[in-house]
């Protein structure tokens, strides 16, 4: 989920980054120092590491939305040359850095959720709350939209990325469906999907804890943004960048991107021979105080991982 925002997509405020007394507790800012961002969304951690590295701390941020970029100059413009934002994809930090001369952070975060903005945006497609577009893309310049897979992909492979993207318990029932709607009509809207996804599954499926559609439309975005695919590489690479003592903190918000980053800071910690070492052994999750004032983060948990000084540095 990400941050909780209000409609004011200026990027002015509204916007509550996820767990940020905690990501600045591991993150140690301090006037100087380099951060990365590597999911800059609204600009709410952000924010909030430049004004904990002032005067002279600088984060540099990386989003794949446009306007989120566009909407962060706005809101970070007090910083000034402090704060460098870059549209791009993680998983090229490294370049992304490298053409600007930065060959080492001293700390990286990671938010995996999507913005309350995207979310509550009927034009981007993630919800099924209003009807909109079936987009879901990060990048709204380039590739394919979820009405293209939901439309294009057969039976099978549509039931095993529900089932596998979605953790969905009825994915073959939902694929079922879907092919047999779009013979009629191509889906073109959020309401369309989530009206067949309804029909789709048992009746007490649809009235459960959380909406019946919720599992199929995050299988979707993932598939649409290859959230997946492109994790573990872009981990690694943030924490090539690392200087000793710095830490790479990751905020996900369901299993899947979880055991990805647990299973990845398991193999670099055994790989560097204990030089980047666990903080989390569990991961910390947001007080129930958080929960209370931002619902959207419960699912949130945060691993860290740190790049141990050797003798000599400080």
């Amino acid at each position: 989920m990400g941050e909780i925002g209000t409609q004011d997509y200026g990027g002015v405020g509204g916007h509550l980054p996820v767990m940020p007394a905690e990501v600045l507790s591991w993150l140690k800012p301090r006037d100087g120092e380099i951060f990365l961002d590597c999911t800059v969304g609204y600009c709410g951690h952000a924010s909030e590491i430049l004004a904990a590295s002032g005067p002279s701390g600088v984060v540099v941020g990386i989003d794949r939305d446009m306007q989120a970029i566009d909407s962060g100059r706005q809101r970070l413009h007090e910083f000034g040359n402090r704060v460098v934002l870059v549209q791009g994809h993680f998983v090229d930090l490294k370049g992304l850095l490298g053409i600007r001369g930065i060959r080492e952070v001293h700390g990286a975060l990671f938010d995996l959720g999507v913005s309350s903005p995207q979310i509550d945006d009927p034009s981007r497609g993630f919800s099924f709350q209003a009807e909109g577009p079936l987009d879901m893309r990060m990048d709204r310049s380039s590739g394919a939209t979820a009405a293209d897979i939901v439309n294009g992909t057969d039976e099978v492979d549509l039931a095993n990325m529900i089932y596998q993207f979605g953790e969905e318990r009825y994915s073959r029932r939902i694929a079922r469906a879907i092919v047999r709607a779009r013979v009629e009509r191509p889906f073109t809207t959020t309401s369309e999907l989530a009206s067949v996804i309804e029909s789709a599954v048992p009746g007490h499926y649809r009235h459960g804890r959380i909406h019946c559609a919720t599992r199929t439309f995050q299988a979707l975005r993932i598939a649409v943004n290859q959230e997946l695919d492109h994790l573990e590489p872009a981990l690694r690479n943030a924490s090539d960048l690392l200087a000793p003592g710095g830490r790479l903190c990751v905020i996900s918000f369901h299993s899947l991107e979880d055991r990805i980053v647990k299973q990845t800071f398991r193999a670099l910690s055994v790989e560097t021979g204990g030089e980047l070492e666990i903080l989390t052994k569990r991961p910390q999750l947001p007080t129930e105080e958080e929960i209370r004032r931002n619902p959207r983060s419960r699912s949130a948990k945060l691993r860290v991982i740190e790049r141990i000084a050797k003798e000599g540095h400080a």
